[in-house]
């Protein structure tokens, strides 16, 4: 297996025996989503996703990667939430967080659409001058407002540039098979497009051509990513929680909650886990945060963090708990080297490689943070591989759906995301918003 969950800092606070008590309950949920009769069921494609894929579709992508990679030296990927996330989460796992200062063969890679600043807006504008330029956008519907905004902007780019024509072949559109504006726009233009399935949620998206193809575009192994998603399907099928490790995360997490544990924090010990927490943080807080319930998602990379955030975490309210990934192998290495004068006194780890000095920290926070009372569930990750990676984010897909129908929700719809949207619309005086309008504004003048 890909992760392992070791039990023992959580063991302290979670007694085997109340592991086992959840198995009927786990059982009957993991009936229930693999029958597809609870709550969301027609949002459940991404569970056999890995093996059913589009495998016309899926070539397609990687061919159409190989003609951005020839011909832009920037490739602007546009959208917001699961659109965006989870693309920028593999490409800075396995690639880095620094993957546009490296050298390398493919194109700097940027992520507009995901937020309404005119600042950042102007600064990729800047950063796209006097160099070749594709983009794609990604949006179900094509009228979210973000990302709406951003395909607007760069596309006038884009034609003043090159012109209409030469546009065309610089712009590709992931949007609904058959219904939307944007799928209408692009048929129109014609845009080479891909599919947002209607069987998967953003959040959920990441192992569609929402997240394959930037990522093929990055130079990730497509196939070794599937493959990963792939192995973990299959391996996490069976509800018994004496083999199943993700379906034990899951469970752990609700006993936790019931205990008084409202936060988790997932804990990376990489700065390349940054934005795969973004994603997972998504993952969890859309998914479970409804009808007043859920566990709050937080994320820290360690051990950044602890000079920050870790003397909250060692001393201060007992209403949380840590989800650690450890991964064995980084495929890094760097010695540190012997200083004569030893003027830091720090000689003690000449020789030692840094990750053996992480590993020593990540152990030395572990035992503190027990002891503090905080709870931690260590999962860990066997390499820092598309196989691996493709396997974790099945794990925590799959986890998410059985916490989430634990916990008594629907995991998959997100009817708290539509407030801001409305007020926004009206507060900007868009047409069919006029009574709501008139209510906000009196709400301002009080």
């Amino acid at each position: 297996m890909s992760i392992r969950l070791i039990e023992n800092y959580v063991a302290p606070f979670v007694r085997e025996a109340e592991v086992l008590q959840m198995q009927p309950t786990v059982t009957a949920v993991h009936d229930m989503l693999h029958a597809k009769t609870g709550p969301g069921k027609d949002f459940l494609g991404w569970i056999d996703l890995p093996r059913d894929y589009d495998k016309e579709e899926f070539v397609r992508i990687k061919a159409a990667a190989e003609r951005i990679k020839k011909s832009c030296d920037v490739f602007i990927v546009i959208g917001i939430g699961g659109s965006y996330l989870g693309a920028r989460a593999v490409v800075e796992f396995l690639k880095s967080p620094l993957y546009n200062n490296l050298k390398k063969d493919t194109p700097d890679i940027y992520f507009s659409g995901c937020n309404i600043s005119a600042s950042n807006m102007q600064e990729l504008l800047s950063i796209c001058e006097g160099r070749d330029v594709c983009i794609n956008v990604i949006s179900k519907s094509g009228t979210t407002t973000e990302p709406a905004v951003a395909f607007r902007i760069f596309r006038e780019m884009l034609e003043k540039k090159y012109g209409a024509e030469g546009a065309r072949e610089r712009i590709f559109v992931t949007t609904d098979r058959a219904r939307g504006t944007l799928k209408s726009f692009a048929d129109q233009a014609g845009f080479e497009t891909f599919v947002v399935p209607d069987d998967v949620g953003g959040r959920f998206s990441v192992l569609t051509a929402v997240g394959l193809l930037p990522i093929a575009v990055s130079g990730i192994d497509l196939d070794e990513l599937m493959g990963g998603a792939d192995a973990a399907r299959v391996a996490l099928a069976d509800p018994d929680l004496t083999k199943n490790d993700c379906y034990k995360y899951a469970a752990l997490r609700n006993i936790l909650l019931r205990k008084g544990k409202t936060t988790e924090i997932l804990v990376g010990y990489e700065p390349f886990m940054q934005m795969f927490s973004e994603w997972w943080k998504q993952l969890y807080g859309e998914s479970e945060g409804k009808d007043g319930k859920g566990i709050f998602p937080a994320s820290v990379i360690f051990s950044t963090d602890l000079h920050s955030l870790g003397q909250y975490v060692q001393d201060g309210m007992r209403n949380l708990f840590e989800t650690v990934i450890s991964i064995k192998d980084t495929g890094a290495s760097q010695p540190v080297p012997f200083d004569p004068a030893n003027i830091d006194g720090l000689n003690f780890l000449a020789g030692k490689d840094l990750t053996y000095v992480n590993g020593m920290a990540m152990q030395g926070t572990l035992f503190a943070h027990v002891d503090g009372g905080v709870p931690n569930i260590v999962l860990e990750l066997g390499s820092r591989t598309a196989h691996a990676l493709g396997y974790m984010i099945y794990f925590f897909e799959k986890a998410c759906a059985i916490s989430g129908y634990l916990l008594g929700v629907n995991p998959f719809d997100q009817p708290g995301v539509e407030a801001y949207k409305k007020n926004m619309f009206a507060l900007l005086g868009k047409p069919g918003y006029e009574t709501e309008k008139a209510a906000l504004e009196a709400r301002l003048a009080e």
